[in-house]
């Protein structure tokens, strides 16, 4: 099989626990994910919920690289849209200075909170010269290219981080070719088969890079047990009249998300569930079917389930299903 899988993690606090249980749990999954053959392992971006103890990815990716030896680690992604490009190529430019040749720099459009973090995050910065997210990225994409400039994002590693655009659009497709970026497409925040095909068509045809698709996948011992876990997984898709759309993991966050925002909801709907859930052997084959027909070189797995074990069990068993499944080829 010549398609890889990555992890991405949302250190999810499960009841009954602390965050330090989170992200104990978190870095003990890194060193399981590089013994067991991940690719990479991304950290995601969450405000203000007591559900996921994440909202620093670089301070998550700092810890784990000083603890694994070979696996890529980073972001998925940082939410560009709270901070200055110049400090984001500044953590970034440290941390591959650290680990040559293991950071990624995942960024993402949405705002990883509601809007109450948002304004939050965003104090005392002037909208007016933030610009628009397109112009932001090619910010940061300056500040990692080496310069003899005055002014430079220091340190200059030997390698820099690899930048990756989270999306699920073709305009961020487009935005990512054209400054010669990795693409990732969140397909485990909307599956719909038809703007699979429309963004990955756009990708070939506009970058020789790798076509990378994250996907949410649920896998456990049996079909039964599978589906039950994948039923308790939400998605919800808000559209606001001041025109914004946000994917959130629950009714009641989206309706906090329209209050929050202070614009009535135009639409508040659950999204059909796009997920993979089943035995490992089922999941793989999954996996290796959308390989075949769309030409995927990556996967990124989201399982996205609070319970540590199960959590934990999904991702090992997946790893070797494929491990397996690549031995008969």
């Amino acid at each position: 099989m010549s398609w890889r899988i990555s992890i991405l993690d949302k250190s999810p606090v499960a009841d009954n626990e602390t965050a330090a249980d989170a992200l104990a749990r978190t870095l003990s999954l890194a060193k399981q994910a590089e013994a067991l053959g991940y690719h990479r392992f991304w950290i995601a971006e969450h405000h203000n919920t007591s559900q996921l103890a994440s909202p620093s990815p670089e301070l998550l990716i700092a810890w784990i690289l000083g603890q694994t030896k070979q696996i890529r680690v980073g972001s998925g992604g940082v939410m560009l849209q709270h901070y200055s490009p110049y400090k984001v190529a500044e953590n970034f430019n440290v941390l591959a200075a650290i680990a040559p040749g293991r950071v990624d720099l995942g960024v993402g459009k949405a705002p990883g909170g509601l809007p109450l973090s948002t304004r939050a995050l965003q104090q005392g910065q002037h909208s007016g010269e933030k610009g628009s997210f397109a112009e932001q990225l090619t910010q940061l994409n300056g500040w990692l290219t080496p310069s003899e400039d005055e002014l430079r994002a220091t340190p200059q590693p030997a390698i820099p981080a690899q930048g990756f655009l989270l999306g699920a659009s073709t305009e961020s497709a487009l935005l990512a070719a054209s400054l010669n970026w990795n693409f990732v497409f969140a397909a485990h925040l909307n599956g719909d088969p038809a703007l699979l095909r429309e963004v990955i068509t756009t990708w070939r045809a506009n970058s020789a890079r790798e076509t990378i698709v994250a996907v949410q996948a649920v896998v456990a011992p049996t079909e039964s047990e599978a589906e039950a876990l994948a039923q308790k997984v939400e998605v919800w898709g808000v559209e606001l009249e001041n025109g914004q759309r946000v994917t959130v993991a629950s009714e009641e966050q989206a309706y906090a998300f329209a209050r929050q925002a202070g614009s009535e909801p135009v639409r508040i709907a659950r999204r059909a569930q796009s997920l993979l859930a089943g035995t490992a052997e089922v999941v793989v084959d999954r996996l290796n079917t959308l390989h075949e027909t769309w030409g995927i070189d990556e996967f990124i797995i989201d399982t996205p389930m609070a319970k540590g074990d199960a959590r934990v069990r999904s991702l090992r068993l997946l790893a070797e299903a494929k491990r397996a499944a690549e031995v008969r080829v």
